[in-house]
């Protein structure tokens, strides 16, 4: 069978992007939506969801977005369930709601902690459960996970987000076991550090220009020398969600600007 650039089309498929209202979602969502995709996607807040459909009818895109909380496995359902009557099965799935609390773990509460693994980890399972049955049914699907450098790596004030993250991880590669007999693929990109308003404190400049002792931190380790774009992401995305990848599966493709392949320079 010969190769061509329709392997990585997703004309006449239905895509749901978590958390798709701005930053990596929002760019996943548009790189999908550009390789032929229709696209759904949720969020938790009115004002976002009406911004966020301001921004894609924009960029020409005809999105269908709603309010859901993922961590509600009613309103996972009926949202599920809403997006097959009117769109089509579910073809690709891509679990990018997510928050962070940077907080030292003997200063974290148990609640702060739980909030982060139910959204970042458990959401994650309560939408992957939802459209399995589906995709198995069909006997085709992707998943997607998006996964982080803290699936890898531990850092200060991050437990519960590199908890959950490292969990996320698993959770692809148990859903690439379980399910690949159904051509189901569930891979996870693991995005380095990313320009986006989740990182923007650890951009800002002091009063006098000067960068945040973490912006330079980053810049010192990354190989690429720059803090990643929501659009860095765009051909990835593509990828794990075509014909493209279907023996791919179980992997998480860490697009990262080389910075887990980097020790750093010698001081």
């Amino acid at each position: 069978m010969s190769f061509t650039m329709e392997a990585f089309s997703l004309q006449g498929k239905t895509a749901l992007v978590t958390g798709g209202a701005y930053g990596i979602g929002f760019a996943v969502a548009k790189a999908l939506a550009v390789a032929g995709a229709r696209i759904a996607f949720n969020c938790r807040r009115r004002e976002h969801l009406e911004k966020a459909m301001e921004d894609y009818r924009e960029r020409g895109i005809e999105a269908k977005g709603y309010l859901c909380d993922i961590t509600e496995e009613t309103q996972v359902q009926e949202m599920i369930q809403d997006i097959e009557r009117n769109m089509g099965g579910i073809d690709i799935l891509v679990n990018n709601a997510g928050i962070i609390k940077r907080v030292p773990m003997h200063e974290m509460s148990l609640e702060e902690f739980r909030e982060v693994v139910d959204i970042d980890l458990n959401g994650a399972f309560l939408m992957s459960k939802a459209v399995l049955s589906g995709m198995m049914e069909r006997k085709s699907g992707k998943i997607i996970n998006i996964c982080s450098m803290m699936s890898e790596l531990g850092r200060e004030t991050v437990a519960a987000y590199a908890a959950a993250k490292g969990g996320l991880k698993m959770l692809t590669r148990n859903i690439a076991a379980e399910y690949g007999g159904y051509h189901i693929q569930c891979n996870g990109i693991g995005p380095g550090y990313i320009a986006t308003p989740q990182t923007a404190p650890l951009r800002e400049r002091g009063a006098g220009g000067e960068r945040h002792p973490f912006d330079r931190f980053i810049l010192s380790k990354t190989p690429a020398g720059r803090w990643g774009t929501p659009e860095d992401l765009m051909g990835a995305a593509v990828f794990l969600a075509s014909e493209a990848s279907d023996f791919v599966n179980g992997q998480i493709l860490y697009v990262d600007g080389g910075i887990l392949a980097y020790i750093g320079r010698q001081p």
